[in-house]
């Protein structure tokens, strides 16, 4: 807690003369997994017991009418009761500190070798990852590995089933990395633990399969994304975890130069046009759009958005999943999104011909259109497009914009060790002594805090391409990526190796990690 006190709290200290507990989650006694009460106890009831002070216990709690809990307390411990105001997200926060180990996973990994009795899968609902009352050690191991990815900040876990056993890796920052090797006697019974908590079909194993699962972490509610495919060594499962909690929205935090973030902001507030904003899978191209949508969220306007699927739900605008089994698809979709009065429509992704007409033609007639298209930088978007059998007069009347980015891992601030540049590696990053100012380069080494990767989170470079009137003229003579790219740079365009430059400048990154992302740009 900062040092800014909440005014109910301090209401509450005034009038019944309890102090405040400041930055509880820093407390060593939370720090060191003091767990007096059991879990399903102090979740219910938001209150935490703490360090024991001349033969009380010091308890947090956010409300201090809530007397039968202190009671509670006091009679299971047999000893009397202090209380300690504290927010009742502070709470929550210690709690899943204080009832999670980090070396739960490894630790349960371990004794797995040791122990390999039988046992029985239990069908449940949902449940809180936090909670430490299941037997069956398939669902202790794989509660751990679910909470320790959540609590890393991973994105997907994969199961791999291989000869010798199952292994689980965890995505970080956008790299796989291998963390635990389960015998291979547990691995049907974790994949069928992992299919009932998703509703799949235990007794299909040779097609693959979608589902989702709903899971708690103290007050947090998590989402995972399931898919499975069949291998030779049986079923492969990824999860990808969905965080509301690890979402940043927001055009202004998800890390634009600040004159790419000017133009973007002036193209989505265009009255009709399509913007489009293009990379991999993986690089971010749904959280800006989610971002340009919250920007533009209004009651004036009616947004609507089809997506496959939609992953998180936004306030103030309908979503619509796409269905292929009800043929609810892009196509199918937007034709009856047209008749809902929208004035921004949000197209997931732009995949065949249909498609890309219905948005055209919607942008014709008056509408925002903001949409993704997989391809490697701004200019190859329309010779994508030109491909699917578009023509390119079309294309100059409705797209405004296109955006190309990239996800690049930042270094670790705890570890990360400078070093002069080579002149093969300025060569590379298009820069100059000058450039540098004096400053040197860093590299990544690797510590506990990054789990020895040597970065730690994630930034954005964006390649930003206006279509101005130059463009459209060379677009209708010819729709060569490379030329349109040659001309957008010329008229002030930054590349993707440009925009990481300035971060391996500023120490953000490294040289390394740009020269990775952007591989495939040498003839820039």
């Amino acid at each position: 807690m900062s040092l800014s006190i909440d005014p109910i709290l301090q209401q509450w200290s005034d009038r019944f003369g309890i102090p405040i507990i400041f930055e509880i989650t820093q407390s060593a006694f939370v720090q060191s997994k003091n767990c007096l009460m059991p879990y399903s106890f102090v979740k219910k009831r938001g209150v935490l017991p703490l360090e024991e002070k001349e033969g009380k216990i010091v308890v947090a709690i956010s409300n201090p009418l809530d007397l039968e809990a202190l009671e509670e307390i006091r009679q299971a411990l047999g000893k009397d009761t202090i209380e300690g105001l504290a927010l009742a997200s502070e709470i929550e926060e210690a709690i899943e500190l204080c009832y999670h180990s980090e070396s739960d996973a490894s630790n349960l990994m371990a004794s797995l070798q040791q122990d390999k009795e039988s046992f029985q899968i239990e069908e449940t609902e949902g449940y809180d990852l936090l909670d430490r009352t299941a037997d069956s050690p398939v669902i202790k191991i794989l509660n751990a590995i679910l909470l320790e990815a959540i609590q890393q900040g991973v994105s997907d876990i994969h199961f791999d089933p291989l000869e010798q056993g199952l292994g689980v890796r965890y995505r970080i920052d956008g790299v796989l990395q291998m963390r635990h090797s389960p015998p291979k006697e547990y691995q049907s019974q974790l994949i069928t633990r992992i299919k009932v908590l998703s509703r799949l079909d235990i007794a299909e194993q040779r097609l693959p399969q979608d589902g989702r699962i709903k899971l708690q972490v103290g007050g947090r509610h998590i989402d995972f994304r399931v898919s499975t495919v069949p291998c030779v060594y049986g079923e492969r499962i990824v999860l990808r975890i969905l965080d509301k909690a690890n979402v940043v929205l927001g055009l202004a935090k998800i890390g634009m130069r600040s004159e790419v973030l000017k133009n973007f902001k002036k193209l989505i507030n265009l009255p009709e046009g399509i913007v489009l904003v293009t990379g991999p899978t993986g690089s971010g191209k749904t959280t800006t759009l989610y971002s340009a949508l919250s920007e533009l969220n209004s009651a004036e306007v009616n947004i609507m958005t089809i997506e496959d699927p939609v992953e998180y739900k936004l306030q103030g605008m309908a979503q619509i999943g796409v269905n292929h089994k009800i043929n609810l698809s892009f196509a199918a979709g937007l034709r009856h999104i047209l008749r809902q009065d929208p004035d921004i429509i949000m197209i997931g992704e732009i995949r065949d011909k249909e498609t890309a007409e219905i948005a055209i033609q919607s942008s014709l007639t008056g509408h925002l259109v903001l949409s993704t298209l997989h391809t490697n930088d701004a200019p190859s978007a329309l010779t994508r497009l030109i491909d699917m059998g578009i023509e390119s007069y079309l294309l100059t009347s409705s797209i405004v914009g296109i955006i190309a980015q990239r996800l690049v891992r930042t270094l670790c601030l705890f570890c990360k060790k400078p070093y002069t540049p080579s002149a093969e590696e300025l060569l590379l990053l298009h820069l100059d002594k000058d450039h540098l100012q004096g400053r040197n380069f860093f590299k990544a080494v690797g510590c506990s805090h990054c789990f020895e990767s040597g970065y730690k989170g994630r930034h954005g470079i964006y390649e930003l391409m206006v279509i101005t009137q130059s463009i459209k003229e060379q677009l209708l003579r010819s729709a060569d990526a490379h030329q349109l790219q040659a001309l957008a740079l010329e008229l002030g365009m930054s590349s993707l190796r440009q925009e990481g430059a300035n971060l391996v400048v500023e120490g953000i990154t490294s040289a390394e990690e740009i020269l990775r992302v952007t591989r495939g740009f040498e003839g820039e």
